[in-house]
């Protein structure tokens, strides 16, 4: 998986031998940030269907609510928590990118 691809870059040397490339730092990059965007749709509409199970809950059993409302809550604490750690490890690789870009603007002068 991508977070996966993203810790192996980030334990990989950030210069010399074995560094990868700044191409695939920001290709990464930008498929996590990809990636983050389709998880906040996903946390936006558990928690819109979680709005609308409590709206229309007198309608309906109260187990098939309770049912409803407990798998979509472990599904919001599983996309919040995924969520987190993508944006940590998408913070740590924007940091290597930044210094990889300084450094090769340095080197050019």
């Amino acid at each position: 998986p991508l977070q996966d691809e993203i810790a192996e870059l980030l334990r990989m040397p950030e210069d010399g031998a074995g560094a990868p490339s700044l191409d695939a730092i920001e290709t990464t990059l930008t498929d996590g940030y990809a990636e983050a965007l389709a998880l906040d749709a996903e946390r936006s509409r558990i928690e819109r269907r979680l709005g609308e199970v409590v709206k229309d809950a007198g309608e309906v059993s109260a187990h098939s609510v309770a049912a409803e409302l407990a798998e979509l809550s472990v599904r919001l604490e599983a996309t919040d928590e995924e969520l987190t750690r993508l944006r940590t490890l998408l913070h740590n690789l924007q940091v290597v990118r930044r210094r990889r870009r300084a450094e090769s603007s340095s080197s050019r002068r």
